[in-house]
C-alpha cells in the first residue's frame, strides 16, 4: 500500500502538525494527511483554525504562500513603474488592494484548477492528497468556495476605474483555458506565465488609466519569468506526468533544461530591462534589473533535474528575485523620485 507523505519537505523532519487526522482516505485506504507534501511547515492560521477548515485552506493554497507572492509581484512592478513614469510616490492604496486581489483570486485560481484536474490529481504523488483529489471536500462545496473566492475578486477589481476593470476581467479566460491546455500541449506554464503575468497590465492601468509600451514589455518579461519557474516547479512531477499524460516545458526541455530555463529568464531579464528604459526610470531602478538577472541566473547554475526537493527550493525563491527588482523600483521612488 503506498504509504502518504509524511509533511513538508523543506525541513527534511516531520512537522509536528502534520500529523493524519482527517476522517478521509484515498481509495487505497490511507488516511490522507492534513498537511499536503509542498506546504510551507508550521503556518500559523492552519494552527489556529478549526479542522473542518483545513481543506478549503488547502483548496486557496493559503499553505503555500509563494502562488499568491507570484501573483502579486508583477501588480506592484507595475504600479512601481508607473510612479516612476509619473515621477509621483508609490500608489500606496493600490498595493493593498492588489495584494488582498493576489491572495483571493490565487485561491480562486487554484480552486478551479483543482476542481477541472481532480481525477488527474489523484494519479500523481505529490497532488493525490488535494482535497478534492482524495475526497475531503466534495465537488459542490468546492464550486460554491470558488464563487465566494470570485466574489470578493471583484468587490477588489471594483476599487478600480473602469479601463482596469476591463483589463482585470480579461485575464479570467486566460485562467478558465490552463487545466485544459496541459492536457493537448507540451507549453502550458505559457498559459500559466500569460495569466500570472496578468497584473503587469492591471498595476499600470490603475495607475494611469491607459496601457503604454513600458505595461506591454514589464508583460512579456513577467510571462517568461513565469514559464522560466514553473518549469523548475514542474520538474517534481516529471515521471508522474508521464503516466497521467500532463505535458510540460520540463519534458518538453528534457536534457537542455538549464538551457531551455536560461534562454526564458534571458527573455524575461531583457524585456523587463526594455519596460525600465522605456518609462526612463533611474540608476536605482536599473540596479534592481541587474540584481533580478543575477538571482535568475543563480537559480539557472543550480538546477539539477533528478533533485524535487531543489527544484522546489529554486521555484520559491523566486519570492526573492521579484523582490529585489521591486526594491530597486522602490528605492528609486522613495531616495530619488524626478
Amino acid at each position: 500500500m503506498t504509504q502518504p507523505p509524511t509533511g513538508p519537505q523543506t525541513s527534511g523532519e516531520r512537522d509536528p502538525f502534520a500529523q493524519t487526522g482527517s476522517a478521509a482516505s484515498t481509495p487505497a485506504g490511507a488516511p490522507a494527511p492534513i498537511a499536503l507534501p509542498d506546504s510551507v511547515a508550521g503556518e500559523l492560521l492552519f494552527r489556529l483554525a478549526p479542522t473542518s477548515w483545513l481543506p478549503f485552506f488547502q483548496l486557496a493554497r493559503l499553505d503555500r504562500p509563494i502562488g499568491w507572492w507570484l501573483l502579486f509581484l508583477p501588480c506592484a512592478w507595475s504600479s512601481a513603474l508607473a510612479s516612476l513614469y509619473q515621477g509621483g510616490p508609490l500608489h500606496g492604496r493600490d498595493l493593498v488592494l492588489f495584494f488582498i486581489g493576489a491572495v483571493v483570486m490565487r485561491g480562486a485560481g487554484s480552486t478551479y484548477n483543482d476542481i477541472v484536474d481532480r481525477h488527474i490529481d489523484a494519479k500523481v504523488e505529490r497532488t493525490k492528497w488535494r482535497p478534492l483529489a482524495s475526497g475531503r471536500v466534495d465537488l459542490g462545496a468546492a464550486k460554491v468556495f470558488l464563487i465566494a473566492q470570485c466574489l470578493v475578486g471583484l468587490a477588489v477589481l471594483l476599487c478600480f476605474n473602469t479601463f482596469t476593470i476591463f483589463i482585470g476581467c480579461g485575464s479570467l479566460a486566460v485562467v478558465g483555458l490552463y487545466p485544459f491546455v496541459k492536457r493537448i500541449s507540451s507549453l502550458p506554464q505559457a498559459v500559466l506565465g500569460a495569466a500570472f503575468a496578468w497584473g503587469a497590465l492591471v498595476g499600470w492601468a490603475a495607475a494611469l488609466g491607459s496601457l503604454a509600451l513600458p505595461p506591454l514589455l514589464l508583460y512579456l518579461g513577467a510571462v517568461f519569468w513565469t514559464i522560466g519557474y514553473d518549469t523548475i516547479y514542474a520538474l517534481q512531477d516529471i515521471e508522474d506526468d508521464v503516466i497521467a499524460g500532463i505535458g510540460s516545458t520540463a519534458r518538453f526541455f528534457g536534457g537542455r533544461i538549464r538551457l531551455g530555463v536560461g534562454w526564458l529568464y534571458t527573455i524575461a531579464v531583457v524585456s523587463i530591462a526594455a519596460a525600465v528604459l522605456a518609462a526612463e526610470a533611474g540608476g536605482l531602478a536599473k540596479v534592481g534589473v541587474i540584481l533580478f538577472a543575477l538571482h535568475l541566473a543563480w537559480q539557472t547554475t543550480r538546477i539539477n533535474p533528478a533533485d524535487g526537493t531543489l527544484a522546489l527550493r529554486l521555484f520559491r525563491s523566486n519570492r526573492d528575485a521579484g523582490l529585489l527588482l521591486l526594491a530597486g523600483f522602490a528605492a528609486e521612488i522613495l531616495l530619488v523620485g524626478k
